[in-house]
């Protein structure tokens, strides 16, 4: 029977105040840093003793920590990546961004929790070593490595937590920084029922890549040749279109006419750009260039993603508000010389 050790006193509460916060787009924010609680080797990382602690406040918000079996929640799902490598998490563990690893306000540490991207059926098998992420409108902050074996590239993503106890040999791996095969995926059934409990929640202001909506793509094939994100679909939010699902390819007709594009057209030989991120993956980079109509630069060990170019400062600023508004809050106007 696994033993729990219950923060109690004032070294323990400080051991469980945690990196957490939010997080968007592989960074955090805001927050305590971690506590300097003394951190495992990677071959010594073990599931014993599990830590709950105390409940604890950060920014007037108070979460209670609690062993519950049952735990299954719906909500969103942020990602932070290689700025906190290294560092210790909440139960002294050294943080690895490709591992496959979680932040929760209140799972006991560790926990195993299985995560259902809400807009492909997606499930994956993911250890919570840490906590956060200490904003309100999100449920979970995976590691980089299980945002990429989820396929969530940027933005924040409608999920399903659900709290599991799965076989010694997968706990080893993902003590090992190893994924596991993924689960099969979620019925469209149950899909329908999550996305429907979605609705109750506030979209938040990051919201892009996977905003609950009443549409249901096409279940995505269980196959070992399937990659991360292969399956995913771009929406702008809970009234969005239905998407279709993905046919063999075939020769499209000729479009009808319809509305000028909302997005300022690029115009040859402009000096002005929108650097709209950088990414160390080409295939998150090339996610985040297909939400907002760019187009992926490789330079050096990273992946920019740019708009444009415009020929004049306001079509550029005018590009520049729509993709802060997919949640790029980073991206700036560039002039080329």
């Amino acid at each position: 029977m696994k033993s729990i050790v219950r923060g109690g006193g004032l070294m323990a509460g400080a051991a469980l105040l945690l990196a957490g916060c939010g997080s968007f787009d592989g960074k955090r924010e805001g927050g305590p840093t971690a506590s300097p609680t003394p951190a495992l080797t990677a071959s010594g990382v073990t599931d014993t003793p599990v830590k709950i602690g105390d409940p604890y406040s950060i920014g007037g918000v108070t979460y209670a920590p609690a062993d519950i079996p049952e735990y299954d929640d719906v909500g969103y799902a942020s990602w932070y990546g290689d700025e906190l490598a290294g560092r210790p998490t909440a139960n002294g563990e050294i943080f690895n961004p490709a591992g496959i690893s979680a932040a929760h306000k209140t799972l006991p540490l560790p926990s195993y929790v299985e995560v259902t991207a809400l807009d492909t059926g997606r499930t994956i098998l993911v250890r919570v070593n840490d906590r956060g992420p200490m904003v309100g409108d999100r449920l979970i902050d995976l590691s980089r490595g299980a945002a990429d074996q989820l396929g969530i590239s940027g933005g924040v993503a409608a999920v399903r937590v659900r709290r599991t106890n799965p076989p010694a040999a997968e706990r080893a791996q993902l003590r090992a920084g190893q994924p596991v095969p993924e689960r099969l995926a979620t019925p469209d059934s149950l899909l329908t029922i999550l996305r429907g409990k979605m609705k109750a929640l506030p979209i938040p202001k990051a919201a892009v890549a996977a905003a609950p909506v009443a549409a249901q793509p096409a279940a995505p094939i269980a196959s070992a040749k399937a990659k991360p994100g292969d399956d995913r679909f771009i929406v702008e939010g809970p009234g969005a279109a239905k998407p279709a699902a993905r046919p063999a390819p075939v020769a499209k007709p000729a479009p009808a006419a319809k509305p000028a594009p909302a997005v300022a057209k690029p115009a040859p030989g402009g000096k002005y750009a929108v650097q709209v991120a950088a990414f160390s993956s080409e295939s998150r980079a090339n996610a985040a260039a297909r939400s907002v109509g760019g187009t992926v630069v490789k330079a050096g060990n990273l992946w920019r993603v740019r708009v444009g170019p415009f020929a004049s400062e306001a079509e550029a600023q005018s590009a520049l508000g729509k993709a802060k508004a997919k949640g790029f809050r980073d991206a700036v106007v560039q002039r080329d010389r």
